[in-house]
């Protein structure tokens, strides 16, 4: 079992003052134990939380008092991700406890490798009921059954450690393979080449046109002018 060293703190204390020391406040609590505020160091919980997750039992040692419980919840700065408060539940020795542990996906699902689908993890914790001492840290998943698209793995389906009840709904799905989407490829439309030719052709009948008529006056002109030396 994992332990951790807490010691007592008070409302004098500021929490600012707490967390630059390199420490974190924290709470624990259960059904026979009133919330008791704690100081812990905060790299020994990051190694705890890292090992333990919220699913395996921890010892909160204070001196000679030991208190069992599991990682309720943990608080972070939004910035730094840093770790700033965390609470405790404080279990009752003897009794079984309900949790939702995670689940770690394993193997290789032939509609994924040979059909080319895409995995569909619809659960990622599971509601188990145990007593504390065959609470597992993870489950694994072996997503081998996932043959085809129809293929599914329900909550019942799940080989679960002994001493382990399943609390989740039986025909829960869990995972699931899903088709890939085809891409529709768009068809270039060919240019109409036979317009652009009648356009082009059009459009340099209509420039003839034009020069045509701006030569007409100049022409008349010099015929005019002619005509005129011609009777001197």
């Amino acid at each position: 079992m994992l332990t951790l060293n807490v010691e007592k703190r008070t409302k004098a204390i500021k929490l600012d003052v707490i967390r630059k020391s390199g420490k974190m406040p924290a709470v624990y609590y259960g059904k026979k134990e009133k919330s008791t505020p704690i100081i812990i160091n905060q790299a020994e919980f990051l190694k705890v939380w890292r090992a333990a997750g919220e699913s395996a039992i921890i010892s909160l040692k204070d001196g000679a008092t030991e208190i069992e419980a599991l990682i309720k919840e943990v608080d972070t700065d939004p910035v730094t991700s840093a770790f700033r408060h965390a609470d405790f539940y404080a279990i009752e020795k003897g009794k079984k406890l309900e949790i939702s542990v995670p689940l770690r996906f394993i193997g290789t699902a032939g509609a994924v490798k040979e059909l080319g689908g895409i995995l569909v993890k619809v659960l990622h914790v599971l509601k188990i009921e145990a007593m504390p001492k065959d609470l597992p840290q993870h489950i694994d998943i072996d997503i081998a059954a996932l043959a085809t698209f129809e293929s599914q793995i329900l909550a019942k389906d799940i080989a679960l450690p002994a001493g382990v009840e399943l609390k989740e709904k039986a025909d829960e799905v869990v995972a699931s393979v899903a088709q890939p989407v085809e891409e529709k490829e768009e068809v270039a439309v060919a240019p109409d080449l036979s317009a652009i030719e009648v356009e082009k052709k059009g459009k340099k009948e209509e420039e003839g046109a034009e020069g045509a008529a701006a030569a007409a006056p100049a022409k008349d002109a010099k015929d005019a002018k002619k005509d005129t030396k011609e009777k001197k």
